[in-house]
This record gives structure tokens, sequence and C-alpha cells, in this order.
């Protein structure tokens, strides 16, 4: 007998409990997307069938996870939790300072009210929207540095998540006073899932200690990331996952994290850092708004949960299985013809609304438009990437974002592969009748994060 890869890759887990899905017609699906204002985060649950709006917090926990909830301790200073909590954080981020959140947007508004401000300027590879967010709501700049491959849905190149590391060298010259920290989000979500190679984090780290700056990771994804590295970069095939995350760690000085990705919560984050003074500034606002520094928001059973996520989220097979889960489903979609970013990210599918509908403006918000319709036809909801999230301005101006993508995000151990093939079909019929799609417009927004809560309606 042979030990050579089988071409089905299954699931290491099997299923220990089942939620109901509930079957829903066209007709009924057309009349909520209208109800919704065609806003898919304002659509109720239990109307969609599969979910890939988002894989934050929408996995589903582990056997041994449910059994470390019963021991939580649910103290309100010093529980034993947190330390349990803390030495897993450290097991792989080894940080001297380890700040519980409820979530990983609370790490943020934490972080950058404490370094934030008008006139100073933050550098990322992509910063994501709640991050972007809540760097302007300081009144500072959110700036994208990632090199040009990122911005090509074509390009085969294997760490698209990179930092184009003369650009940063060249801001931090010009702008040294102005930048409090540089941000690396690995992996790269709002560049289509891409990773982030060990080489480029060293050459970041590199520039910003040169300048005297910290490197922080937004880090949510490490562990794909990790896997990437492991497959992708020369030298590093044969690693244990556990040292490559490591070595990412050992290139920042800190990092914030939304447990709600990797770690496998359905809630949670931490913010984590080496700078005693930065740190205790850090939990002085934790206190005052998401509770004191030993739970930070979170219940002792939650921490618990956090700690055993982190165990299994480094295990080899299950790695395996995500990322070749999720690239099964873009090379399907790329045999249909349907456009995606190249290569496939780790959470997620993302497809190219710009080529998908070419005759649909930027502006008029063609993500948005093949989202509605992915829902309205099969009931899947996903969630538009493009200038509905990222086109409004801090000046209120409106301009097209770098890309126009739709995100299929899969929820960790969530769903089958005959889930993801009722996916990959929804997506076909979707292609047949594109050029009958119309754009959109925004008929009301919010100041902020539009994407959440604005209404559209479709044009003619």
């Amino acid at each position: 007998m042979s030990d050579d890869a089988f071409r089905t890759v299954i699931e290491p887990f099997r299923i220990h409990s089942v939620e109901p899905l509930r079957m829903t017609t066209v007709e009924h699906r057309r009349d909520v997307a209208r109800e919704a204002r065609y806003n898919l985060f304002q659509v109720h649950a239990e109307d969609v069938l599969i979910d890939l709006l988002t894989d934050s917090g929408t996995g589903a926990m582990s056997r041994d996870q449910w059994a470390a909830i019963q021991h939580g301790d649910e103290s309100y200073a010093g529980s034993p939790s947190y330390f349990i909590f803390r030495d897993a954080v450290r097991e792989l981020f080894p940080y001297e300072h380890v700040i519980p959140t409820h979530q990983g947007r609370a790490a943020e508004r934490i972080l950058f009210s404490a370094i934030g401000g008008p006139g100073k300027v933050v550098p990322n590879n992509t910063h994501f929207d709640t991050t972007r967010a809540n760097i302007e709501w300081t009144g500072a700049e959110a700036r994208d540095l990632v090199i040009d491959e990122g911005h090509d849905p074509g390009s085969l190149h294997p760490f698209k998540g990179n930092m184009d590391v003369e650009r940063l060298d060249a801001l931090l010259a010009e702008r040294e006073d102005d930048v409090p920290l540089v941000m690396m989000t690995v992996t790269n979500n709002s560049g289509g899932g891409q990773p982030v190679s060990l080489a480029n984090l060293r050459a970041v780290s590199d520039v910003c200690h040169r300048h005297g700056k910290q490197l922080f990771l937004d880090a949510c994804r490490f562990a794909e990331n990790a896997w990437f590295i492991r497959e992708r970069e020369d030298g590093q095939g044969d690693r244990d996952v556990v040292d490559i995350i490591r070595d990412m760690a050992a290139c920042a000085d800190g990092m914030t994290m939304s447990a709600k990705k990797d770690p496998m919560g359905n809630i949670g984050g931490w913010l984590a850092m080496n700078d005693d003074t930065l740190a205790q500034t850090c939990r002085n606002l934790l206190i005052l708004t998401e509770g004191f520094p030993t739970y930070g928001g979170l219940a002792g059973r939650d921490l618990e949960a956090l700690a055993q996520g982190l165990r299994e989220v480094v295990s080899h097979d299950y790695l395996r299985y995500r990322i070749r889960s999720t690239a099964y489903v873009a090379d399907a979609l790329d045999r249909l013809g349907i456009p995606c970013i190249k290569p496939a990210g780790g959470h997620a599918v993302y497809i190219d609304a710009t080529a998908f509908l070419p005759h649909i403006e930027p502006l008029r918000f063609p993500g948005q438009a093949l989202s509605v319709a992915l829902y309205e036809t099969g009931g899947v909801r996903s969630c538009e990437i493009g200038s509905v999230m990222f086109g409004r301005q801090p000046d209120g101006s409106e301009r097209p974002a770098a890309m126009e993508l739709v995100r299929l995000a899969i929820p960790r151990r969530t769903y089958t592969q005959s889930h993801m093939d009722y996916v990959i079909e929804v997506c076909e019929r979707v292609r047949d009748g594109a050029k009958d799609l119309p754009g959109y417009r925004i008929v009301e927004e919010p100041p902020a994060l539009r994407h959440f809560t604005a209404a559209f309606e479709p044009i003619g």
C-alpha cells in the first residue's frame, strides 16, 4: 500500500452535533432582499442557506472547546481562566503584556486611541475596514503600502500580501515623526486573503527598527499565513507551523487579534505588546470601556475556549484541510470561467466583480450587485469588499476602491464539501445571467463603516 496523498482531502473531524438549515425559494429571497434594502448585513440569518458573509466568529467549536467552557472561572479579578488564556497566547506570541478584549476591533480602538490623532499616519500592507475606521476616527491617516502584485487579481505571486519595503522606508524617512507604529495584516484580508512571507516580515521589521518604530501584527489569520509560508517559501517546507508562527511573532513588537478567526472562538480578541508604558495606557482604556485586565469584556469560559482553540488551530492536518478546501472552491470557479483572485487565499474565495460584471461602473457597486444576486439565486450570503466598503474618503468624497471584490468567507469546521459544491453551482447560475444584473445606488448611509447599515436600491 502507498502512503501517497489522496486526491480527496477530507475534513479531519467528525460531526458531533448538527443545526438545521431553512430551505427557501427564490421568490422569498427576493422579498427578503428588498425588505433588507439590498444590504445583506440586514438579512435575518434564518433566511440564509449558506452563510459566507464572514469567517469571524461563525466557526464550529470543538468537543474539547465545549469541555473547556465548563472549566471557566467567572471571578471578576484574577480568574485562573485568564492565566490559562495568557499562557496559551504566549506559547505562540511571547509578548510581555497580553490584554484580552471582547473582539478585535476593541483592541484596535484601544491601540489607536492611545497612539493615533490628527497628523499621524499608520502604514499597513492593507488596512481592513475596522482597522482603517479606528485609525481615521482619531484623525490619523491609514496608508496602504501593499506590493503592486497585490492589486492584480490575476497575478500568481505567492505572497501578494507583502508590504512594499521601499515605499515604507521612503515614508518613514519623509514623515518619521508622524508615524506612531507600522501594522502588517496577516493574511491580508482586504487584498484577497493573501499571505505575507517571512522574508518580507523580516525586511519590514528591519526597516521599522532602523527608524525606531514599533511593528504590530494584525494577526487574526496567523495560522493560515504560517501554513502558506510552509507551503510556498523556500526553506520552510519541513518546519513545524508553531515554529513559523513564533518566527513571525519575533519580527514584531506587538499585535492586535480578533480571536473569532484562527483562534476558533465565537467571541474574543486581545492586544499584546512588549512596551510597558503603552501597555499601561492601553490597560487604563480597557478598564474604561471593556473591563478589568484579567477578563477584558469576556467571560472566563470564553477565555478557556480560546486557549483550547489556539492549541487546535496549529494542527497540520487541520491547516492542510482548511487551505485545500478553500482552493477547491476557487479552482472550481476558475474552471467555470468565473474570475477570482489568484492564488486562492486561506479563509475565503474572492470573486473579481469588475471582471464578472464589466457593464457596471465601480461607483455603481458591482460587488454589491453580485452579492445580492448570489443571495437571491441560491440563498448564499457573501460580502462586498470594494467601493461600498472603501470608496468613501475621509473628506466625504467618493473614489473607486483598488479592487471590486465579493468575498466568500468560509467558516471554520462548519460546512461540508457538498455545501461548497452547492455554492459553486449558485455562482454558475449567476454567471449565466450576469449581463442582466443592475448596478446599485446608496440611498441612506451612516458616517462610518457604511457597508454594515447602508440602504441600497437597484438602478434601472
